[in-house]
């Protein structure tokens, strides 16, 4: 089956992976981005795009019939890590039409598409295991 991920430049292991810049373009063609990033996250720093879907990857096996498989889906995490994984689970569910975001809303950050963020809720600690909202 084509499907409009075919043009992506990197494929691996089966697997399309979409460069953030090549995202509006792939919206604008009926694409939707699926957010699997735990809610707290989210909350901290989200894609501004329209139409996304939020599903935590936690929640994805239980809630995977709320994820349309019938469009074009890019499937996004924080740096690309859970999003592979999402993949391989979907694509094993029947899903085709899918990439995964390459590096996440890190990289769509770093190439500076746009963010809808609350500065205020930003972490800080010495450790990840620390991290916690800074004060207003």
């Amino acid at each position: 089956m084509k499907t409009i991920f075919d043009l992506c430049k990197l494929h691996i292991n089966g697997i399309a992976y979409v460069c953030p810049v090549e995202v509006p373009d792939l919206l604008n063609k009926g694409a939707r981005l699926v957010d699997i990033r735990e809610d707290f996250e989210v909350f901290l720093k989200s894609f501004l795009v329209e139409d996304i879907i939020y599903l935590p990857f936690g929640k994805l096996k239980e809630d995977q019939s709320s994820i349309p498989s019938d469009i074009p889906l890019i499937i996004a995490d924080s740096v690309g890590l859970w999003s592979k994984e999402a993949v391989f689970f979907l694509k094993s569910q029947g899903y085709e039409n899918i990439a995964s975001l390459a590096g996440g809303i890190a990289d769509w950050e770093r190439d500076g598409l746009p963010l809808k963020n609350d500065k205020g809720q930003q972490l800080n600690g010495p450790c990840l295991c620390m991290v916690k909202p800074q004060k207003k």
